[in-house]
């Protein structure tokens, strides 16, 4: 009997333990949630610590979550930009996209814009901004910059007027040879080869046994070794994605002060919420009134983003189930060689080719959700960030960058591992999830883009980056100090 008063005195015990843990555990998770959650930034975390940040170089964050003045700046500056090609019309893959909205944004902020970029025709763009300049070269047989042609050009325009005050790169555009020394310059890495490994994984998982096997792992892992030892030639890092970030320090080895993440940003005067326009537009290519769900892809339609998964995927599906066929339609658009195969899948999918910015505008509102299939764990996608600014969710593939920066959560999207199995199962979630979740969704996908990925928000931090690296501290400038709102 005793023995028995013993263990329930024992079991009694055990449960108050259990759940004054259980208490404590819930309260620990509410407090996480709230003070470290997705919602939460770095940069809050320090507001309650401190007003001011005294080294924006040091900051370890995306420069994107801080607030900088809407009003003129108070330094005007003269800007030199390396970039292999500059956009033409649709014609732009990412990297062209980024140098076009941010030094755009910038000459028309005043700073007076240097573009060293080639030419190899006689219709290249004309703007009319007064302070940007444009130093044509033909290209190299490879398609790149002549590197010495255009260094004689750069080194004559910093002698005419006053030097530049600040030099940049898109990628490679002027190579580590010409960089050394440059204490004033930053680069923007669009992709780096520690970032690609895992898409040659990818590519070596999704190959068939009658595709030969590739040598690419082993030539990127010394790419990787290349760079870093070349990358310390740069004076700044500028990475477009948390990610990257964290790599190039890390990995790369870089001081934590060289290294900046400011994540991509595109126009939100030109991609955002417009019904009638998306109405507009599938009455246009004839997207039948009775499909209840419209998926939207775009871009370049080629293996490495990612769509003979894409297809394969949407065909087993069509094939499977009725009701699925009968309720969705798929718009693609951009041009490639999988454009013919997806019109082999019948009236489901309507490929568009490729869009001017305006109708792609169009296309981001005609769509429930925006699908990103894609192979290439590179640089941070623009189409993502287009979709979400025009109050579309987004569906994409589980890379590093993706999922740490864009889809950061179920709110704003989707994620799949890069499988026919797990793509399929993904996109029957999102068919039975339906318009109104995904319109819900759409609406956490459009604050979250006004928050970070803005061309305002992009050029704002790229203007203050400049202004920091410029900084002269003999004439009391403070510019690489941020007072926090």
């Amino acid at each position: 009997m005793a023995k028995d008063s013993v263990t329930v005195l024992n079991f009694r015990r055990l449960c108050c333990i259990v759940l004054v843990f259980c208490a404590w555990s819930f309260i620990s998770f509410i407090y996480w949630c709230h003070y470290y959650g997705p919602g939460y930034s770095l940069y809050q975390k320090m507001e309650l610590k401190q007003n001011q940040i005294n080294d924006l170089l040091a900051f370890p964050s995306a420069w994107n979550q801080l607030a900088f003045s809407s009003k003129p700046p108070p330094k005007l500056l003269k800007i030199a930009l390396f970039v292999k090609k500059w956009p033409h019309r649709s014609q732009a893959g990412g990297l062209e996209r980024h140098a076009l909205t941010l030094h755009l944004a910038l000459a028309k902020r005043g700073h007076e814009l240097h573009i060293f970029t080639t030419s190899s025709n006689s219709s290249f763009p004309r703007y009319p901004i007064s302070n940007l300049y444009f130093h044509l070269s033909k290209p190299t047989a490879a398609g790149y910059l002549d590197q010495a042609l255009v260094w004689k050009l750069f080194q004559t325009q910093n002698l005419t007027g006053r030097p530049f005050d600040v030099i940049h790169t898109e990628s490679v555009g002027l190579l580590h040879t010409r960089s050394r020394n440059q204490t004033n310059l930053a680069v923007t890495w669009h992709g780096i080869a520690y970032e690609t490994i895992h898409s040659d994984i990818i590519q070596e998982l999704l190959r068939s046994p009658e595709e030969p096997q590739g040598s690419a792992l082993t030539e990127r892992t010394m790419k990787v070794i290349e760079e870093v030892r070349f990358f310390p030639s740069y004076a700044h890092h500028v990475a477009t994605s948390d990610h990257v970030g964290d790599v190039l320090k890390r990995i790369y080895m870089l001081p934590d002060d060289r290294v900046h993440i400011i994540l991509n940003g595109v126009d939100e005067d030109i991609f955002k919420p417009d019904i009638a326009k998306g109405n507009d537009f599938k009455k246009k290519f004839g997207v039948p009134e009775s499909r209840t769900l419209v998926l939207g892809m775009a871009g370049r339609l080629v293996k490495d983003k990612g769509h003979p998964l894409m297809f394969e995927a949407l065909k087993q599906m069509l094939k499977e189930n009725e009701a699925f066929r009968q309720s969705i339609v798929v718009l693609v658009a951009g041009n490639g060689p999988w454009g013919a195969r997806y019109r082999d899948l019948g009236t489901n999918v309507l490929v568009l080719g490729p869009l001017e910015q305006a109708q792609l505008a169009e296309f981001y509102n005609a769509v429930d959700i925006f699908v990103n299939p894609t192979l290439r764990a590179q640089g941070l996608d623009h189409t993502l960030l287009e979709a979400m600014l025009s109050g579309k969710p987004v569906m994409a593939t589980r890379l590093a960058s993706i999922t740490g920066s864009v889809v950061v959560g179920t709110e704003v999207g989707y994620t799949f591992s890069p499988t026919i199995t797990t793509l399929k199962t993904t996109l029957y979630r999102v068919w039975k999830d339906g318009r109104g979740d995904l319109k819900q969704k759409g609406q956490a996908a459009r604050q979250r883009g006004l928050q970070l990925f803005t061309a305002t928000k992009m050029a704002a931090a790229y203007e203050r980056l400049f202004l920091c690296i410029s900084n002269d501290e003999k004439r009391g400038e403070n510019y690489c100090q941020y007072q926090i709102p």
